[in-house]
This record gives structure tokens, sequence and C-alpha cells, in this order.
């Protein structure tokens, strides 16, 4: 069985949240959001080694309310300025030398172990994968405003900063990228000893600027990055729905065990008529 690493960037400050608690750390469930997230890998990965790397601000906060919860095991790192700085550090924190990869946001606490390890298995298929799901929506691509190299140009006769140009965009032809994304420990390890840029947005772009192909699985529309209040109202419907079609599912092992176990049932009780049986109908 390949040996898996998992980092975990939980950086953000929750500005777009709002509150005064980062949005990681928030409840959902009862759950803090990182706790969630921690431990949907260690449910696909058992002993998998997890690396959470934090806002050097927010350690001590984290080790103190985790302790609070049940969490699975993992270590807390210190992050950098910027995400590929945090994913950099998380990979020095790594003790073990794993086969895989795994790079996750901190606050996607819902994406199923069958999704996180579908993606793991492409990965060692092609040596780098991404969940994407197909887009509901229609998009437009905003153009380039002129106005600042040519003032003058018809293309600006009738536009404004809120009124912009734009065109839209063949829909079929478009992913949305969610996380884990999971590669072969050499290639990521590689591809980050490269120097910032500002378009790395995630870490298939930096992997693509090493020179590497990305290949894409199938994610889930439920695994919602929790960006905004409304992303909140969102996932806890699903995790409601979640643990409620979990219940009926337990209920429904319990009432078949049951009938299992007891050999008179769907037998007709001493002195009465089985009518189940044909020959004994009336």
């Amino acid at each position: 069985m390949e040996r898996i690493g998992v980092i975990i960037v939980a950086g953000g400050s929750g500005r777009r949240m709002g509150g005064s608690i980062p949005k990681q750390f928030r409840l959902l469930g009862g759950q803090p959001v990182l706790a969630r997230t921690i431990g949907n890998f260690a449910a696909a990965w058992p002993g998998a080694e997890i690396v959470v790397v934090l806002p050097e601000s927010h350690i001590a906060f984290w080790k103190d309310f985790a302790a609070r919860f049940e969490v699975a095991r993992h270590q807390v790192v210190a992050g950098g300025a910027e995400r590929f700085d945090s994913v950099r550090c998380g990979l020095s924190a790594l003790r073990s030398d794993p086969d895989l990869i795994a790079v996750q946001d901190g606050v996607r606490p819902l994406g199923s172990v069958e999704m996180i390890r579908r993606v793991a298995q492409t990965a060692l298929r092609y040596g780098a994968a991404i969940p994407v799901v197909e887009p509901a929506d229609s998009f437009r691509e905003v153009e380039a405003a002129e106005t600042a190299t040519n003032p003058t140009s018809p293309a600006n006769a009738n536009s404004n900063s809120e009124d912009p140009r734009s065109h839209p965009l063949d829909r079929s032809r478009l992913r949305i990228v969610q996380t884990p994304q999971i590669f072969r420990s050499w290639l990521l390890r590689e591809a980050y000893a490269q120097s910032y840029r500002r378009e790395f947005t995630d870490d298939a772009s930096v992997v693509e600027a090493a020179g590497y192909p990305v290949s894409l699985a199938r994610g889930e529309r439920s695994n919602l990055k929790l960006t905004t209040p409304e992303d909140f109202i969102i996932a806890e419907a699903l995790l409601s729905a979640r643990e409620e079609e979990e219940a009926q599912r337990r209920e429904g092992s319990t009432q078949h065990g049951e009938e299992a176990d007891d050999p008179t049932r769907g037998k007709a009780p001493t002195g009465e008529v089985d009518r189940s049986d044909p020959h004994l109908r009336t």
C-alpha cells in the first residue's frame, strides 16, 4: 500500500466571512471546520501523516481549541506569506517519505472518502491529479480595458468600470477546480523548488509551470470551499442530510440483523394460520 502524506493549508483570515473567529475554526455540525477536514483524510488513509499549516499567530489558539474536541492525530507548523510558501513549509515538515502527497484547503470539510481515494488513484496512475466538477452556470470573460493605453479607442466609447465589455465562454470546456490536489512526492517537491510567481493560484499551476501535466479526476459538488456565510448555511444543510441518511442506513441494518437473528420471524404464532402459505388460504 502506498504511503500518503497530507498537507492541509488553513491560513485564511476570514475577512469575507466576517466575525471574530477565522472560518477554519468555526463550528460546523458541532465540530470545527478544520477538525472535520483533518478527519476526512484520517478516515480515507488511516495512519497517514497529516501536517496542518497555520499562520503562526493561530497555532496556540488551535492547539487549545482542538483539545476540546476529538480531532485526528496531526502536527501543526507555521506557514508563510503566500499559500505557495505555506505549502513549502508543509513539505519541509513531513517526517516520512510518502509516495503521494495530497494538498488540501483547510476549509473544504465535506469531501467524501471515496472522492479523496479516487483522486489518489488517478495521481498514482498519472503522477498528478486534481478533482474537478462541470460548471452549471454560464460564464463571461471581462475584456481588458484599453483606457489606460488608448483613452480614445472606439472600444472604450461606451464602456466604464461599472459596465465592462465581455464575451461568453464555452461552458463545456470549463471545469471548477477543487482539492485535494494529489501528486507523486518527488514531482511536487521538484515543482516547489521553483521561485514564487503571481500566477500560481494552486498546486496544479505550480506543477504545470515545472513542466508536468495534470490529470483530472471526478470531484463532488458538495466539496465546497467555505468562504462566505452563505456557504456555511449550505454546508450545514448538506451535513444534516448526510447524517440523516447515515442514521437511516444504520437503522435499516439493525432491523435486517434482528430479522436474521429471529428464527420465528415471518412464521405464524402457534394456534394461528399462516396465510402466507397458499395451501392454507380460505
